[in-house]
């Protein structure tokens, strides 16, 4: 297993790590197998979706944002409740197919790292394993 550290510089924000993870699968010399993306983290998670225009990227934080508000209320009194919330939805892993030495995502698809309570450094766990 390898690890990928993912450094924020706001509260909330999807970080594209695509080319990072790419790098752990090309290193691993697997060329056929399962590539497995865990966040261990309660208020950070990772996710796949569009990677060519970084607009989808901001729309959905600010989707995430308006859907589950940082006011509250809620009992958990640290004021990162949100965050926890969020991290539930979008979810703590991810596996994607690696075909040909390279992950399997569709054209215009990358793997984000979502922070809901930055800014700070993160850790993204990344396992290869072949077929």
């Amino acid at each position: 297993m390898q690890m990928l550290h993912v450094k924020t510089d706001r509260r909330a924000q999807f970080v594209d790590v695509t080319t990072q993870v790419q790098k752990v699968v090309a290193a691993s010399g697997v060329a056929s197998g399962i590539c497995y993306l865990y966040v261990p983290h309660t208020t950070a998670a990772i996710t796949i979706n569009e990677c060519a225009d970084p607009d989808v990227a901001r729309d959905v934080e600010g989707a995430l944002d308006r859907l589950i508000s940082a006011a509250g209320p809620y009992r958990h009194c640290e004021g990162n409740s949100d965050s926890h919330v969020k991290s539930v939805l979008v979810g703590a892993s991810q596996i994607i197919y690696v075909e040909g030495g390279k992950l399997v995502l569709g054209r215009w698809q990358g793997v984000f790292f979502c922070e809901f309570d930055g800014p700070c450094e993160r850790r993204l766990q990344v396992k290869v394993v072949a077929d």
